[in-house]
């Protein structure tokens, strides 16, 4: 019964609140759609600590989604046996994972250590959002450097990523999770309580592209020069 409600229902809960809330946060709190910066209060730890997450993230998130949704009939195909895929996706994971390890730490230590000034901005979502993630990162890295370098090894393309790519269908076989090590089970309910939280966090922010910025019109300032000095023209963009 537990292994039915974590693995074929709590999946579509999390994803019906991530969807319904997003829109419930959109229409109601645009003014609160940001990532609520903090640069003003200290910039120093953020110019080191920011890039080193969001790049380790965007490698882990690209290194899950072809993981996950890409079976491994595909990459023998062109190719990619399962050895070498193994050994490519765990040691890129694992440097990933090291960098986004890193930048997270340092966030951590800059919001609740460092600064007393950011820590007073920081909500209850903050603290739930910051748990969760350190969370999910752990377990992540644990499977990677424990299990995957250090341990036996498990390949995880042949039940992880089956049963995700079932969610699609509608017909997830929670056997398929709980023939792995238990780490993966957490791995994936901690991510489906993140996508639950996400649309009330400043994790929002990830959806706000400025795509649109390429194509604003100009905005044309003139500099005041003296009557015999033709006049400086500068183009911005809004």
């Amino acid at each position: 019964m537990w292994a039915n409600f974590w693995f074929v229902v709590f999946p579509y809960v999390c994803f019906a609140i991530f969807v319904v809330g997003h829109i419930w946060r959109y229409r109601h709190d645009q003014f609160g759609w940001t990532t609520r910066t903090s640069q003003v209060l200290e910039s120093r730890w953020l110019r080191l600590g920011s890039p080193l997450f969001h790049f380790g993230a965007l490698f882990v998130i690209v290194g899950h989604i072809g993981g996950l949704l890409i079976p491994p009939s595909w990459t023998r195909a062109i190719g990619i046996d399962d050895h070498t895929y193994h050994l490519v996706a765990v040691w890129g994971g694992a440097v990933a994972g090291l960098v986004l390890c890193a930048g997270l730490i340092i966030l951590l230590i800059r919001r609740f250590a460092y600064s007393q000034r950011i820590r007073v901005v920081t909500n209850g979502w903050d603290y739930l959002m910051y748990a969760l993630l350190t969370a999910e990162i752990f377990v992540g890295m644990w499977q990677t450097i424990a299990i995957n370098i250090f341990g036996e090894g498990y390949e995880y393309r042949g039940t992880i990523s089956v049963w995700f790519r079932q969610l699609f269908i509608l017909q997830p076989d929670p056997a398929m999770i709980l023939d792995a090590p238990i780490w993966y089970a957490w791995h994936a309910v901690l991510a489906c309580l993140i996508m639950a939280i996400w649309p009330f966090t400043r994790l929002v922010h990830v959806w706000s592209i400025p795509v649109a910025y390429l194509a604003r019109p100009y905005v044309v300032y003139r500099r005041k020069h003296a009557p015999d000095i033709a006049p400086v023209t500068t183009r911005m963009r809004r």
